[in-house]
């Protein structure tokens, strides 16, 4: 299988990583507030937030889909939203403790100059936010999916 996404989409990876594991109290109230956040989001489909997958250890890592970069940006500044104030106080009585680190990166994709594959594989990132489509002859090759799946 391949994906087929037809909309220019925002592909963002954020995590954490644990610094001082005897800070629990530091540390825990950081890794609590993202499915708080997941799910407020997954609720409000107008959010632009597509889906996610995450992987746990002491470094955590989370790759989400977005519509938009405009919509991850207004989701992250909303001041009524679960984000900003967890990023505040983040700020204001986590961050100097260096108990725990978090990151993030952000990348836009244009339509169609995405490629993936899907072997053996149940519904996973990508594959579980666009159209899972079948791969062909002619997009067999990771070079004739980079060039774009067929439009419906």
């Amino acid at each position: 299988m391949t994906t087929q996404l037809n909309q220019d989409f925002v592909v963002f990876l954020i995590g954490m990583r644990i610094n001082k594991f005897w800070s629990f109290g530091q540390w825990w109230p950081v890794a609590m507030s993202m499915p708080r956040m997941i799910q407020e989001l997954v609720k409000n489909p107008a959010s632009g937030f597509l889906g996610s997958e995450q992987w746990f250890g002491r470094t955590t890592m989370m790759v989400q889909y977005w519509e938009s970069f405009e919509k991850l940006e207004a989701y992250a500044r909303n001041p009524d939203a679960e984000h900003f104030p967890n990023w505040v106080k983040f700020n204001k009585l986590v961050r100097a403790s260096r108990a725990v680190g978090v990151w993030h990166e952000t990348y836009q994709i244009t339509r169609g100059k995405h490629e993936s594959i899907y072997v053996n594989m149940p519904p996973f990132g990508l594959g579980k936010v666009g159209k899972a489509i079948t791969v062909t002859e002619h997009l067999n090759q990771a070079r004739s999916r980079m060039q774009g799946t067929p439009q419906p």
